[in-house]
């Protein structure tokens, strides 16, 4: 690979970007990479093209009807977790909880998913535009609007396009860039896309685990100790479960690279949380064995 020659005009895109004509297209671009990802994106023979990104802003805000029952009704079409405990004790008192339950709360996952699919796809569409074929350095978040009981996600990534080669219906997208994408193509694999989901479950404690995350053993039957709170144990394995099981079903026969997990809670109550999980990663694909890039030549002659 030879150096690329320096253009002294700098309002000029680099050389071969989507545009009308044979040269290049004038008009500055974006590149979200840093100096070592941008330099191993050359090697890799792919062009930045400019900066793609999408945004989506979703309501999120839900309501909770009588003792942490959903008020919404929960989505068919699948089977979806969900676990009851009652109380040991018989009736002790109106205060007392007689039962709890764990529940996974497909309503938010589902939100989740149009929220982050959309912005995705909005990605996907600005890199389009620029006649890439992928974005790669992709990096996402989701933050929350003060205030208004909404959520806005973002996600952005540096287009790129392969010159020589026919652009794709869709373009890949990976969280990828610099060296970990040359090492991820030398082994055989390509990106395909992102694969992300995220898992909910509801958990009302009943009186046990109401006493025991108290730290107090009044009421039970077992006499104290260290011991589990199975409630919370199930709830928490749910969430983790779950998610894997959503990304998985994106995948199909591809494999997830690069995966994270990201686990959050929020008290809603005494002894009532949601347990959330959030998996995410590339999607990758075997194409068998790639050519290493020609080793680049020597840009200062020291003789």
């Amino acid at each position: 690979m030879s150096m690329p020659s320096v253009d002294p005009d700098p309002t000029r895109s680099p050389p071969g970007r989507a545009g009308s004509g044979d040269g290049p297209s004038r008009g500055a671009w974006v590149s979200g990479l840093s100096v070592p990802s941008f330099a191993a994106c050359l090697e890799l023979g792919m062009e930045p093209l400019g900066l793609a990104q999408g945004v989506a802003v979703m309501q999120w805000a839900w309501y909770v009807g009588t003792y942490g029952m959903p008020a919404l009704p929960a989505p068919t079409g699948r089977r979806q977790y969900s676990e009851t405990w009652r109380c040991p004790h018989g009736f002790v008192g109106a205060e007392h909880r007689s039962y709890g339950f764990n529940y996974e709360q497909t309503w938010v996952e589902g939100n989740w998913a149009n929220g982050f699919g959309l912005a995705y796809r909005r990605m996907l569409d600005e890199a389009e535009a620029l006649g890439a074929h992928g974005v790669i350095g992709v990096v996402d978040q989701m933050r929350h609007t003060a205030g208004s009981g909404t959520a806005e996600f973002l996600i952005r990534g540096t287009a790129v396009r392969v010159p020589g080669a026919a652009v794709p219906s869709t373009p890949f997208a990976t969280y990828l860039s610099g060296q970990r994408l040359t090492k991820l193509v030398d082994t055989g694999y390509v990106p395909v896309g992102i694969a992300a989901a995220l898992s909910s479950v509801q958990m009302i404690g009943y009186c046990t685990t109401q006493y025991q995350l108290a730290g107090s053993t009044a009421m039970t039957w077992g006499g104290g100790g260290v011991e589990p709170i199975t409630q919370v144990v199930r709830a928490k394995g749910a969430a983790l479960r779950l998610a894997r099981e959503h990304v998985r079903a994106q995948l199909g026969t591809d494999a997830l690279h690069g995966a994270t997990f990201d686990a959050f809670e929020h008290e809603v109550g005494e002894a009532d949380f949601t347990f959330q999980c959030l998996v995410k990663g590339t999607r990758v694909r075997f194409v068998g064995h790639v050519e290493p890039p020609a080793q680049p030549g020597l840009v200062v002659s020291l003789r």
